[in-house]
C-alpha cells in the first residue's frame, strides 16, 4: 500500500487511474480544480488544487510516496508541475503521456506524420515537449507512460503489450482503453521498471 497524489483525478484517464489505485488498496489524494467531480471511493480524499500554483500544489503533494499527473498538456505547464513535485520532496513522479511523441519509424514521430489529426496537433506537440523536459531531469525518478494512438473508454482486460518508444499497432490498429492504461500505470508504481524512461502500452 502506497500513498499516492493524483493530479487530474476527475478526468477521463485520471478517473480510471483513481479507481485502479483504490481497488488495489492504495491511499489516494485526488486533486482537481473542482474536487466534487472526483469519485467517492475507498481510500480516496478529494482536494482542490491548481496546477499553476506551485507552492499550493507542493503543499498538497508533500508526504506522498508518488505523484501522478494526469492533466491536459495545453491546460498545464510542465515547468510548474515539475517545480511543485520538486518542492514537495516527493521523488517518484509519473506522467500520463501522449502518443504523439511515439515513433512510427526510426526517427519519425507520430505527431509529425501528414495524416496526424490537426485537432490534436497542439496537445500532442506540448506532450512531446514535456517528455523532452523530463529527459533532461536526473533528480526525480520520473516515468512517462504513452498510450497507443486511440486512447478511449473500454474494458479492464488486464491483457496488453508494453513497448518503449515505438507506437504499438495490433490487429485492430493502435489502441488502449483508459481502464487497461490505468492497470499498466499502477503496475509501474507497484513494481517500477521504467525509472527515468518513457514506455508505452497498447493492444
Amino acid at each position: 500500500m502506497a500513498k499516492i497524489a493524483l493530479i487530474g483525478a476527475s478526468g477521463n484517464a485520471g478517473a480510471r487511474i483513481l479507481k485502479e489505485l483504490s481497488d488495489r488498496g492504495h491511499i489516494v489524494t485526488g486533486i482537481a480544480r473542482t474536487p466534487e467531480k472526483i469519485a467517492a471511493l475507498p481510500g480516496v480524499t478529494a482536494v482542490a488544487g491548481d496546477v499553476f500554483d506551485v507552492n499550493g500544489l507542493a503543499g498538497i503533494l508533500k508526504g506522498h510516496d508518488a505523484v501522478i499527473s494526469s492533466v491536459h498538456f495545453l491546460a498545464s505547464d510542465p515547468d510548474k508541475l515539475i517545480a511543485a513535485v520538486r518542492a514537495s520532496g516527493v521523488t517518484r513522479y509519473l506522467v500520463v503521456g501522449g502518443a504523439g511523441s511515439l515513433e512510427v519509424a526510426p526517427g519519425k514521430r507520430l505527431v509529425d506524420q501528414p495524416d496526424f489529426p490537426a485537432a490534436y496537433h497542439a496537445e500532442a506537440s506540448k506532450g512531446a515537449e514535456f517528455l523532452d523536459i523530463l529527459r533532461g531531469i536526473d533528480d526525480l525518478d520520473w516515468t512517462f507512460l504513452s498510450p497507443a494512438a486511440m486512447f478511449v473508454p473500454g474494458e479492464r482486460t488486464g491483457t496488453f503489450r508494453l513497448g518503449t518508444d515505438q507506437l504499438l499497432v495490433g490487429e485492430g490498429g493502435s489502441s488502449i482503453s483508459f481502464e487497461d492504461y490505468a492497470v499498466a500505470l499502477v503496475d509501474e508504481i507497484e513494481a517500477p521498471k521504467h525509472i527515468r524512461q518513457r514506455f508505452t502500452v497498447g493492444y
